[in-house]
């Protein structure tokens, strides 16, 4: 099920004020234009798209991905679920999408390229270039019961989540887990 969110923006034509407004689905398909764009091939990547969930994309042209263990992650959401888990991460100010691949116990924060040349967080690897990421067709989200999912959608082309945030959030999850060892 997809979620639409409308966004209205105005246009001065000289004349008069327009409002123009881009619906969800519009968006979703400006999110699957510019990941697209990260592949020479875009026919392929619709083509696995359509065969499977996921499509390998190169990271280092237009993202990168901050890979997150799943116990951190957790661990700052204070919960185990994963409805709750991707309502937190949703709201934890990440600014961008965060992909979930459940079964291998990882998420992947969204960040700006130049994020993996300084990226230096206990616990993580940023991938840039020269590296892939299994990357859900847009839209795909938890509720649809398969292994990689988008936690956080990406809401826009281009919206990724704030390098820093992605750096709170790794480093309050690391606190919390620590603390529950502890106890």
């Amino acid at each position: 099920m997809t979620t639409s969110k409308v966004h209205t923006g105005t246009l001065d034509t000289g004349w008069r004020a327009v409002a123009r407004v881009t619906t969800g689905a519009e968006r979703q398909l400006a999110v699957e234009h510019w990941l697209l764009s990260t592949s020479p091939d875009a026919q392929q990547v619709r083509a696995q798209w359509r065969e499977s969930p996921i499509a390998l994309l190169s990271c280092g042209a237009v993202f990168a991905a901050v890979r997150i263990p799943a116990l951190v992650v957790r661990a700052a959401a204070h919960s185990t679920d994963r409805d709750v888990i991707d309502g937190y991460l949703a709201e934890a100010a990440l600014d961008g999408p965060v992909i979930c691949d459940r079964y291998a116990g990882w998420y992947y924060a969204l960040v700006p390229v130049g994020t993996a040349r300084r990226w230096d967080v206990p616990d993580t690897v940023c991938l840039g270039l020269g590296s892939t990421l299994g990357v859900p067709r847009p839209g795909l989200s938890g509720a649809d019961d398969v292994r990689v999912y988008w936690s956080v959608p990406m809401d826009s082309a281009g919206a990724l989540c704030s390098a820093h945030a992605v750096s709170q959030l790794v480093m309050t999850g690391r606190y919390r887990a620590g603390a529950r060892r502890d106890d």
